[in-house]
């Protein structure tokens, strides 16, 4: 059954504001593997405006995990460093219009977003 524009925003902000903090991190990583394929799309048409768009938002989510890390962790580092390399990644893709830095980019963001949910899996499981 489909939903009209505005129940499926309606459903979509009642997720938001139900979901844990892990589950809205794993909407995120979802959020910005979203808007790289809409930019691969964007890109294969040559529609350089909306690449931009699209990798300008993935780019907000991954600063925005930069900007939530805890330091007070030792992995936090490792971390930052993978979002930075993700970061300027996106970057370079969007400057030269490469597809394959955005597949790059992209397959990183992919990547933590399998850690982050086998990580929740784990945890619910009790492992």
């Amino acid at each position: 059954m489909a939903f009209s524009g505005a129940a499926a925003s309606a459903y979509q902000g009642t997720r938001i504001k139900t979901a844990s903090p892990a589950e809205l991190t794993l909407m995120l990583y979802d959020g910005a593997i979203k808007f790289c394929n809409m930019a691969k799309v964007a890109l294969e048409k040559g529609d350089y405006e909306k690449t931009n768009t699209y990798i300008q938002k993935a780019k907000k989510i991954i600063v925005q995990f930069r900007n939530d890390l805890d330091f007070n962790y030792p992995v936090a580092k490792d971390f930052d460093r993978v979002y930075e390399y993700i970061y300027y990644t996106l970057v370079d893709a969007n400057v030269k219009k490469d597809m394959d830095l955005l597949e790059e980019g992209l397959g990183r963001i992919r990547e933590m977003r399998d850690t982050w949910k086998e990580v929740m899996e784990k945890v619910k499981n009790g492992q």
